[in-house]
């Protein structure tokens, strides 16, 4: 198993792609521990592989060092981060306002910056880091301009930070997922027509299921990708091809 003995922090992990990604790294061998604001979802995503949890809010900067903290302390050691927490609601950037810019900046942006650098110092040399992005973040999405924004930050961050680190062996790559059937998607689609379309446009006719982003993030993630570093892979069924 690829993750043997190893030791990773998944933020997001209550549910969708975070939790699917909890699943997968346990499967191959990791401990994981599921960090996520729903503490009790990420508790139970955790119990379910014999996994650490704890309560994050990636928008309080200041109290991301402790909990860092005290979960590196439990898990003896980290050698995968995955910056897979994000938030967005769907609307035009017009009706916007400055007090939901910096939620999703804080979230989607700052709040994976500040773990970054919180867990950085304890992370061994040849360890790796896979921040999830999203295309939007590559191509744009109507109605998620702030979000499309933040994302984008995400992949230039990556890259900066992947040639970094490089003297310590640690790799950092990004994942953008396409349109994923999740309960973020779900949030702001209750009829299912976005989904539909979007189907509709993919070359391969589905939604990305959070399964199919977890296992590229756990090949990311892995020796079996011990040369690549400061990329991104989108995973999104040929919706966009860049």
């Amino acid at each position: 198993m690829r993750y043997q003995g190893l030791r990773a922090i998944v933020t997001g992990g209550a549910s969708g792609i975070g939790a699917a990604t909890v699943e997968r790294l346990a499967a191959e061998g990791a401990t994981v521990a599921a960090v996520d604001i729903d503490e009790p979802g990420a508790r139970a995503v955790a119990d379910a592989v014999a996994g650490l949890s704890a309560r994050l809010d990636l928008a309080d900067h200041e109290s991301i060092p402790d909990v860092a903290s005290v979960v590196t302390k439990e898990l003896g050691g980290l050698d995968l981060l995955v910056n897979c927490a994000g938030w967005d609601l769907a609307m035009p950037f017009e009706e916007t306002s400055p007090d939901f810019w910096r939620k999703v900046v804080d979230i989607n942006f700052l709040g994976p910056i500040a773990l970054t650098h919180a867990l950085l110092p304890s992370m061994s040399d040849g360890s790796a880091i896979v921040n999830v992005s999203s295309d939007a973040g590559r191509v744009g999405s109507s109605g998620e301009v702030v979000y499309s924004g933040a994302k984008a930050g995400i992949i230039g961050f990556s890259k900066a930070l992947a040639r970094e680190v490089a003297s310590r062996q640690i790799r950092v790559n990004v994942v953008a997922p396409g349109p994923t059937d999740t309960p973020f998607l779900a949030s702001f689609d209750e009829s299912g027509r976005l989904a539909a379309a979007m189907e509709r446009q993919t070359p391969l006719r589905k939604l990305a299921t959070p399964g199919d982003v977890a296992y590229a993030i756990a090949f990311l993630g892995s020796s079996d990708a011990g040369h690549i570093t400061g990329q991104v892979l989108s995973v999104s069924g040929g919706l966009t091809m860049v």
